[in-house]
């Protein structure tokens, strides 16, 4: 069944509109937001940048959206990637001016004609939130596929820039979540499938206890009981993956989502881009304010983009 462009604009401006909140604030501490809280749409901060400018969170998840218009292909994908750090293809202003380690340098192996899926770091120490953060759009390419395809791909797409399984879950998971969300379930329905849904899946294909373990808050637990003193909001994946889905549980409409999201401190941008993400399916792209939207960098180009994506899926 075709995707409204309604529900793509609610996806990818979430994410953008979350990821813009964030980038004035990245790295400052959560004692600081504490005392003063974000509570909209501001400029300059930690990368001196406009009101409305979106950092690499969003400019990957363009690149990613623009290329599924012409299908699915990982070295299109990859091509848009590299198109994005070394050309600033898909950016706010016109440079790159926020980029992950990892995610520079699978760009650096991409760029040298390594095959995609294995362009991506594969240690422990390679779980960033790289992947994670851009990873929406592919929803809409994988929805109606069976589950063993839509890990298969899941774990292409997030291999471009972080290879380990443990971001490949964590992408797995956010994806599943959305998936639901797209269904028309709500997210408490959608937390309480998950449970049971990723660890099957996950046992099936032989991973092992150790690694499932990372995932016990989401799986095992209810994380939105946490008290915020328990949630971590830096850039390791599962610190992300957790603090956005404590966000999104915790709250009851979009602005309070991502602002909670920003009020974490540390990694703010992707914190709120991934909260943003699936709170926009949520609530809607009518719920996001307005005034925000308006602000943001390139709203009519992000448009036009989310038309050309829901006549490409």
């Amino acid at each position: 069944m075709p995707i409204p462009s309604s529900t793509i604009k609610s996806a990818l401006f979430g994410v953008a509109v979350g990821d813009a909140l964030g980038v004035p604030y990245e790295f400052e501490s959560r004692g600081k937001r504490n005392d003063k809280p974000a509570t909209g749409m501001v400029g300059y901060g930690t990368h001196h940048q406009p009101a409305g400018t979106w950092s690499d969170d969003s400019s990957m998840t363009f690149c990613l959206a623009e290329a599924l218009t012409q299908g699915f292909d990982l070295k299109t994908i990859a091509r848009h990637f590299v198109n994005w750090y070394v050309d600033a293809y898909w950016t706010a202003h016109g440079d790159v001016f926020d980029v992950g380690v990892a995610t520079q340098m699978a760009i650096s192996r991409l760029d040298d004609g390594i095959r995609p899926d294995l362009a991506g770091g594969t240690s422990a120490n390679d779980n960033g939130n790289g992947s994670l953060m851009r990873i929406l759009p592919l929803l809409f390419h994988i929805k109606d596929m069976p589950v063993d395809e839509r890990f298969e791909v899941t774990k292409k797409v997030s291999a471009i820039t972080h290879g380990h399984i443990r971001s490949v879950i964590a992408c797995f998971y956010y994806l599943e979540f959305a998936r639901h969300l797209l269904q028309g379930k709500d997210k408490q329905t959608a937390y309480t499938l998950l449970k049971t849904e990723i660890a099957q899946h996950l046992s099936g294909r032989s991973v092992p206890a150790s690694e499932m373990a990372h995932f016990d808050r989401l799986l095992t637990g209810d994380i939105y009981e946490l008290d915020e003193s328990q949630i971590k909001s830096g850039g390791y994946v599962l610190h992300t993956l957790e603090a956005s889905i404590w966000c999104l549980m915790t709250t009851e409409t979009y602005s309070d989502a991502v602002l909670k999201a920003v009020n974490l401190g540390d990694d703010t941008d992707t914190t709120a881009a991934v909260a943003g993400g699936l709170a926009g399916l949520i609530y809607g792209v009518e719920q996001i304010p307005s005034a925000w939207i308006e602000q943001l960098a390139r709203k009519e180009d992000i448009e036009e983009l989310c038309e050309r994506l829901a006549r490409g899926v």
